[in-house]
């Protein structure tokens, strides 16, 4: 199994399109084993929290909700 690691430098480097590719692949949701979809669901997440602008076309896939801390 690949575990996920990537800086914030290879996110900061990151393009429009890689992210793209990145949702396209969560989308079609056809990978081998589930673990490979956890790890691009991470990474997307970890691109939305460090370049927003990059996942706002996307953050449906990431299913985050405002969370209430009153």
């Amino acid at each position: 199994m690949k575990t996920l690691s990537i800086s914030k430098k290879e996110i900061a480097a990151m393009t429009p399109t890689e992210v793209e590719e990145l949702a396209n692949r969560l989308e079609l949701d056809n990978y081998s084993n589930a673990f490979e979809g956890l790890n691009d669901w991470h990474l997307l997440r970890a691109i939305a929290f460090q370049r927003p602008e990059l996942v706002e076309p996307y953050v449906y896939l990431l299913d985050l909700e405002p969370y209430d801390e009153a």
